[in-house]
């Protein structure tokens, strides 16, 4: 499975874990001039920009160790250009996906992590 592969069935295993804890999922890889969001979801009013990481290993450390602060910062831009002209509440959360040689998955979820 090549990264592209990986990084799609990441973001499935993260639209399913969102959808059990009761979100709707407004947009799915929904590009911006600053880059792209993941997942945007709602609950009870409240906007969700979602990051999705995914790894095989933990060699190079936990899949949401790879959201650096520039990172951070794309996502915040594109959460502001999502939200021109919106009141909304929201958060940017993080999910961390860890498929293992096994087949077993590790799900983290870090909510509002800024």
């Amino acid at each position: 499975m090549n990264n592209i592969s990986l990084g799609k069935l990441g973001e499935e295993i993260a639209t399913d874990f969102l959808k059990k804890r009761g979100m709707k999922i407004l947009e799915r890889n929904f590009r911006t001039p600053f880059g792209e969001i993941d997942i945007i979801a709602s609950k009870k009013n409240k906007l969700h920009f979602v990051e999705v990481k995914t790894r095989r290993n933990t060699n190079f450390g936990k899949p949401f160790e790879a959201v650096n602060k520039a990172k951070m910062q794309h996502i915040i831009n594109s959460a502001e250009f999502y939200l021109k002209g919106k009141d909304r509440d929201f958060e940017i959360d993080v999910i961390s996906v860890l498929i293992k040689k096994n087949g077993e998955k590790e799900i983290e979820y870090i909510e509002n992590v800024f």
